[in-house]
């Protein structure tokens, strides 16, 4: 009787971080807003939940011969919080390139430039002075009045910058060709658990913003295009009849139409022949809004239905160089990225009225267009374009803070372009590519910043380190959840999330407690594995007991990963039998587990074959009989 008690304990010790019902790590300012009721441990955004809000109204005027952009805007300003706010935090991403900025990397003289001049800031028509020669890429500026809790304020901002001639997410194209990204001054973003966000912007980090409105007109000279977030409400004022009609039968095609070609860009018959146009825009419940402009790039529309209940289309735009070889193939492309992304992963309908796809130098996602390079390698552009029209749904539909938690917009894209890239180019494609651009990075390279968990904050991992736990681990976590749940349950607790937070601010906790609460399962077991551990892929056979035709095998889990993979039975006649293990096989120990499979008299070998979870040191994956 004793002996027995004392085996249960051992068993229980074994097992015991699955007997004992495991808590997720939790930051004391994240902790505080569930104890204010902010955010709920359900995963549900609370009654008490709130976000500030803000409606911006600007005219911005682009000379492409000084690369200066001159605006003016209003902003009516919502603080939905309890707090009263003494100051605004003014972000303005375009000041890194200031010679006084930090950056996280070297600039070129051609990077820099003098940065931002307010020449005129008023709240409530009551001018404020501000230093704007002292201002980094945020900055803090004192109100004479505080804007109460439930009250607005309205700003009233004039500001000028040039645009840099070295081109990254934005900047100069060519010498008559801009993408002018982060634009214009905002009112930075004030959540439940920092107050005011107002780390700075390095260059290399990416971006937290609040769900505004936006009206927008956007003024250049003539024969130059205007391709932006929003509708373009004035295409008749900007546009000659012919190329105005030819983008109205665009929004109901389902072939790809030619609205401008290079030749008649370069005859100066587009665009009306004012000196100047005004290219007026709207959008409503988005992050961001960005432009860009040409005089000679080529432009292609034509549209797909993205909501089949209510035959809603999206328009598939493409602006660029006419040398290209991938982009005259874009907004093709496009189409076929949203009808996939509508209907099969996530299987949300597209949410916004257009998507264009922009020719500069970036690879970058932005509200409703993305800047990619050009390439002549047209499956590698396709898998580029793929993954910057995902970002769609995060962190743009979902309101994720990217500078913090980058994992849960990247890793969330990464699994989304592995799932379009089978769809389109077959899964042996798919693998080798997801593998090779993706996995190789991390497992082949055991330095300390590998492993660091992903939890760790964006702004506090470099390198390599910050590839991977944005792109890589957890994308594999997503897939190996996808695995052990199955697709119906998991896709069941993505959408029950995305329906949940669409246009919030959701944390790491909440995207894990809305999962457990979907699924009425306590998955802390897996989070902690995946998201709050150095953990790495990395199995290896230990034994194998041989009686009869039964084949015990304890195997170690040397990395900690709760993987998984296949058991991969290779006889003497050069047949086959794979078992496949689940990471549930990992809940009760994740160090190690034993399992017996059934092989036969002329068994030759067992291997350990993890696919996608490419295994740091595959040599002790196999036993020879």
């Amino acid at each position: 009787m004793q002996l027995k008690s004392i085996s249960l304990i051992a068993l229980c010790l074994l097992g015991l971080t699955e007997l004992k019902a495991q808590e997720l790590y939790m930051p004391r300012n994240i902790k505080q807003a569930y104890q204010a009721g902010t955010r709920s441990p359900d995963g549900k955004p609370s009654k008490a939940y709130w976000q500030n809000h803000g409606k911006y109204d600007m005219n911005i005027k682009v000379t492409p011969q000084t690369r200066m952009v001159d605006g003016q805007e209003t902003i009516l300003y919502t603080n939905n919080s309890k707090d009263t706010l003494k100051r605004v935090m003014i972000r303005f991403v375009n000041n890194v390139h200031k010679t006084e900025a930090p950056r996280a990397s070297y600039a070129s003289k051609d990077f820099l430039t003098s940065g931002l001049v307010i020449n005129a800031f008023a709240v409530d028509g009551e001018a404020i002075k501000v230093d704007s020669k002292n201002w980094g890429t945020v900055a803090s500026v004192p109100l004479k009045k505080p804007i109460l809790p439930g009250h607005s304020a309205n700003f009233a901002i004039g500001w000028s910058y040039p645009l840099s001639k070295e081109s990254g997410r934005e900047g100069q194209i060519d010498s008559t060709t801009f993408f002018v990204a982060y634009a214009y001054p905002r009112i930075s973003v004030y959540d439940d658990t920092d107050g005011w966000d107002w780390l700075p912007h390095l260059g290399r980090n990416e971006f937290y913003n609040d769900f505004n409105d936006y009206k927008f007109t956007i003024k250049v000279p003539k024969n130059y295009v205007v391709w932006a977030t929003g509708d373009l409400l004035n295409p008749n004022e900007v546009l000659q009849p012919a190329f105005a009609a030819k983008l109205n039968r665009s929004y109901q095609s389902d072939e790809i139409i030619n609205i401008a070609s290079a030749s008649e860009m370069k005859k100066g018959v587009v665009t009306k022949q004012q000196e100047w146009n005004s290219w007026k825009f709207s959008v409503n419940n988005i992050t961001d809004v960005t432009f860009g402009l040409s005089n000679h790039y080529v432009w292609d529309a034509g549209s797909v239905v993205v909501d089949k209940k209510t035959g809603r289309r999206a328009s598939t735009q493409a602006a660029y160089d006419s040398k290209t070889k991938d982009f005259p193939h874009a907004a093709k492309w496009t189409q076929q990225a949203l009808d996939f992304f509508s209907n099969q992963m996530p299987a949300v309908p597209y949410p916004y009225s257009k998507m264009t796809a922009f020719q500069g130098y970036a690879d970058m996602e932005f509200p409703m267009m993305i800047n990619d390079s050009s390439t002549p390698d047209l499956q590698f552009s396709q898998f580029v374009l793929n993954h910057e029209v995902a970002h769609t749904y995060f962190p743009f539909y979902m309101g994720t803070n990217e500078t913090n938690y980058p994992f849960m917009d990247e890793g969330w894209v990464t699994t989304m372009e592995y799932f379009i890239n089978t769809h389109q180019f077959g899964k042996a494609a798919a693998d080798t590519l997801y593998k090779d651009f993706r996995v190789k990075r991390w497992i082949l390279d055991p330095s300390a910043e590998e492993d660091q968990p992903v939890i760790s904050l964006g702004t506090q991992v470099s390198g390599s380190g910050y590839g991977n736990n944005a792109y890589v681990k957890p994308s594999l976590a997503y897939l190996g959840l996808r695995d052990m749940l199955g697709e119906a349950q998991f896709m069941k607790a993505l959408h029950e999330y995305m329906v949940r937070w669409n246009g919030k601010h959701p944390l790491p906790w909440d995207f894990f407690n809305s999962f457990n609460d979907a699924l009425n399962q306590d998955l802390n077991w897996y989070w902690n594995n995946w998201f709050f551990s150095n953990n790495y892929i990395d199995l290896a056979i230990e034994k194998v007991s041989v009686k009869g035709n039964n084949y015990n095998i304890d195997l170690k889990n040397v990395g900690g990963f709760a993987v998984p993979f296949d058991v991969v039975l290779r006889f003497e006649d050069g047949k086959q039998t794979v078992v496949h293990k689940t990471p549930a096989i990992w809940k009760n120990n994740t160090k190690a587990t034993s399992f017996t499979v059934n092989g036969a008299a002329n068994l030759k070998s067992i291997s350990i074959e993890g696919g996608l979870f490419m295994d740091a040191t595959p040599a002790d994956n196999t036993w020879k009989k």
